[in-house]
């Protein structure tokens, strides 16, 4: 008997942790067992003839509101290819309505919630001839279309889950999914940790000996998928003392709330090398009223005091996020939550918009909020009594330009100088966002340099202002992260081949032998000043790029 573990990731670089946890945690049973990774930009033809040829008696997916809709046609393909492959699903996208869903599905069967013990139990039935149908957590459809159902399963055991994880896995350049810990102290509405209570923890030192093995296969990016990690404040430091002693170059992404760190973890995570742990922050809204209606009982102050003493040790990547269409909060909650958030400037700002999940207890308000949705995954919000359909598009030209712009890091010094001019950062955004969807680039791809002449044109539009401080401040931008030979046109400056000779003369004392890897060019404003105090003053100088490192020169 062959059963097929299949995961339609939404990019290559992820990879799914639960078919490795199913495989892992029935490994001493006597079947075949393969994972097959594919992504939802694969055509669902080559998916199909991927499962198909690999000849297997059962399929699974793991389903998701990414993929469902992907899941639902390659299994109604399977099942005409070939009725008597066996079909079941997992995950949380089937096992909020499993007896709808399997009703109106193509496959055989339902796993409902945490899937380890319930498939464990289901392939050694399977394999041995036995009943399916005292299975705890296991939908069955018969033939007549009906549905067996034994009733819930208990929470498992942490400790009983196999480690997913192996040296024959090919690692390198994916991010690597792992999991300290299930559940969630807090219940906030949006979200499906809040359906179950309590938070259980794996023994503090299996989870050192998993974390050095994946470190020591090399990988990048480890994610942890724990939805908050900090919640057990003795548990967090332990692993990330062990981490920062490990010293290595694998890169760890945690979720935390930021409200509860504590001094002394600070004052430990100071120790970690620089860019060795990405945090994401929930913020969602600064608007109290707003937290309250979702069950988060924080203060964005508390948030906020923490952010700031974390971005003072210089070492950790934060990630804040928002999320638009909250029950209670309008347009101008929204701009002044992301006011509020852009004060801090961590490195990322994230504006989601809300997911009405199955399973959460925010899709059972929709009406007392007036909420409509999606009725398609991933659910997302049209508009509530509160924001209008209209706005929600606003906020997502914004979303967009914060993201491209924002968030990549390569346009900080043009958005320092531009944003000034506005009466708030929102403000700022939205108008780049407009000016991006009136002139239809959100439908088009433009180019890297393009990116970069949007900024000339939106200030010759919207502010009818000197054009040559702003040039000589994207000109840096642009050089700080490209080659000086594709500098386009519009951005070149007037720089003579008798002053880069005369520069280079004179700085060769304290540079040595010049580098033609090097790049110097001529602006107009002292950008040494502009970057370390946002101040604009009006002179030539010279800047020589030399990886990140810079030297000013005037002349």
């Amino acid at each position: 008997m062959k059963t097929l573990l299949v995961g339609i990731n939404s990019k290559f670089i992820h990879s799914n942790l639960a078919v490795r946890y199913l495989k892992a945690y029935t490994k001493k049973l006597n079947y075949e067992s393969e994972i097959l990774e594919v992504t939802i930009n694969d055509s669902i033809e080559n998916i199909v003839r991927a499962i198909i040829l690999k000849k297997p008696n059962i399929v699974g997916f793991s389903t998701y509101i990414w993929n469902l809709e992907y899941v639902e046609k390659i299994s109604r393909i399977i099942k005409e290819i070939d009725s008597n492959i066996e079909i079941f699903y997992g995950g949380p996208e089937v096992s909020y309505d499993s007896l709808s869903f399997l009703s109106n599905s193509a496959g055989d069967y339902v796993i409902e919630g945490e899937g380890e013990e319930t498939f464990y139990e289901f392939m050694k039935n399977k394999i041995n001839g036995d009943s399916l149908n005292s299975i705890k957590g296991l939908y069955i459809k018969n033939q007549d279309g009906s549905i067996n159902y034994a009733g819930q399963r208990a929470l498992i055991d942490m400790n009983s889950i196999v480690f997913p994880y192996n040296d024959k896995d090919d690692l390198k350049n994916k991010i690597v999914y792992y999991e300290a810990s299930r559940g969630c102290p807090f219940r906030c509405k949006y979200c499906l940790s809040s359906t179950t209570h309590g938070v259980r923890f794996l023994p503090v030192e299996r989870v050192k000996r998993e974390l050095k093995f994946l470190i020591d296969q090399d990988v990048k990016l480890i994610k942890f998928v724990d939805r908050t990690f900090n919640c057990n404040s003795k548990f967090a430091m332990e692993i990330w003392r062990f981490l920062i002693e490990e010293g290595s170059n694998t890169c760890f992404h945690f979720e935390i709330s930021a409200d509860i760190l504590k001094h002394e973890e600070i004052e430990l995570l100071a120790k970690a090398k620089n860019g060795q742990f990405q945090f994401e922050v929930g913020v969602q809204t600064t608007n109290n009223e707003v937290l309250k209606n979702i069950n988060r009982f924080v203060n964005f102050d508390d948030i906020k005091e923490k952010v700031i003493e974390l971005e003072s040790i210089k070492n950790i990547k934060q990630h804040l996020d928002l999320i638009a269409g909250l029950p209670g909060e309008d347009l101008n909650s929204f701009k002044k939550s992301f006011d509020d958030v852009y004060s801090i400037k961590p490195e990322e700002i994230q504006l989601g918009f809300l997911k009405l999940l199955k399973g959460s207890s925010m899709r059972e308000e929709a009406e007392k909020w007036g909420m409509k949705f999606s009725p398609y995954p991933p659910y997302e919000i049209l508009r509530t009594n509160d924001i209008s359909y209209e706005e929600i598009l606003i906020l997502k030209n914004t979303e967009k330009v914060v993201d491209k712009y924002y968030n990549s890091r390569k346009f900080t010094n043009i958005i320092n100088f531009l944003i000034k001019k506005w009466d708030s950062p929102f403000r700022f955004f939205y108008e780049l966002g407009q000016y991006f969807y009136d002139k239809g680039y959100f439908n088009i791809n433009i180019s890297n340099n393009e990116y970069y002449k949007v900024f000339l044109d939106f200030n010759m539009e919207m502010l009818r202002e000197d054009e040559e401080p702003l040039k000589s401040i994207v000109r840096y931008d642009y050089l700080s992260f490209n080659k000086k030979r594709g500098i386009p046109d519009f951005l070149k400056s007037d720089i003579t081949k008798t002053e880069e000779r005369v520069i280079k003369e004179n700085i060769k004392n304290d540079i040595g032998t010049w580098d033609n890897s090097w790049t110097i060019d001529k602006f107009v404003i002292d950008m040494e000043e502009f970057e370390k105090n946002k101040k604009v003053i009006i002179k030539n100088i010279y800047t020589i790029f030399k990886g990140i490192d810079r030297i000013f020169v005037e002349y």
